[in-house]
């Protein structure tokens, strides 16, 4: 078991330093995700804009193809009327006549409602393309900067990421297990040792019964506030000496 401990405490003052790694990169990695998040939503605003404008232009020719269709046919119908031979084709055809008239009419007011609805989103489109363009210089800024850091710490982290594998390897899964879900739920800290009689992870006084069972170092103890893992101090100094 002392053995087991020792090294639960190494993987956490591994995880630990990785953590400090990863403060330097600050904000720069959730800023550098909602930029790019926010340029895709706009990109694909654009895409859908455009869509809409083609399918409009689509529409108003092929409405100017069948008004044009329609109008023949109203010349054709209007000729016809010098040759009626009575008052039934007369009326057949002027009902025909009025019927086309407005069916153009309603394909010209439709074009007109079209070309408004393109012209308000082509404003949109342009409205929207320097924002992107401004998004994109603003995350190649902040890309470049994050990249600055990660490759000053690339040597280091590229090194405590081996020796972090390297120590998982010697943990037992159940052990394993409780400490990636302890890390989890406490962001950060799995395993912390006892200062001032306290649990140095949320300073809750540790009875002195149970500080006497874990320096025994012969058991897995969990803070009964927070849930870390508490080792003693001889546990944490033999971890940092061997490590």
């Amino acid at each position: 078991m002392y053995n087991r401990l020792k090294i639960l405490y190494q993987l956490q003052i591994i995880d630990s330093q990785l953590d400090e790694l990863e403060e330097l990169r600050g904000d720069l990695p959730t800023n550098v995700n909602y930029l790019s998040s926010q340029i895709n939503e706009l990109k694909e605003q654009v895409k859908s804009k455009e869509k809409e404008k083609q399918e409009s232009l689509e529409k108003r020719k092929s409405n100017d193809n069948e008004i044009e269709r329609l109008k023949e046919s109203q010349k054709k119908f209007k000729s016809q009327l010098y040759q009626v031979r009575n008052n039934k084709e007369y009326d057949a055809l002027t009902k025909e006549i009025d019927h086309t008239e407005e069916a153009i009419k309603k394909m010209e007011a439709e074009n007109d409602a079209l070309a408004d609805s393109s012209k308000v989103l082509t404003d949109e489109i342009e409205e929207l393309l320097p924002k992107i363009k401004e998004l994109e210089k603003e995350l190649k800024e902040k890309e470049a900067e994050l990249k600055e850091i990660i490759k000053a710490n690339e040597k280091e982290e590229n090194k405590l990421r081996e020796t972090f594998k390297k120590i998982e390897e010697q943990v037992k899964k159940p052990d394993l297990s409780i400490y990636q879900r302890i890390r989890k739920a406490k962001k950060g800290r799995a395993v912390v040792t006892i200062k001032r009689s306290a649990c140095s992870g949320c300073h809750n006084i540790v009875p002195a019964q149970r500080q006497l069972e874990i320096r025994r170092n012969n058991k897995l103890f969990t803070c009964e506030y927070c849930g870390r893992i508490l080792v003693s101090q001889e546990i944490a100094e033999e971890a940092e000496k061997t490590l």
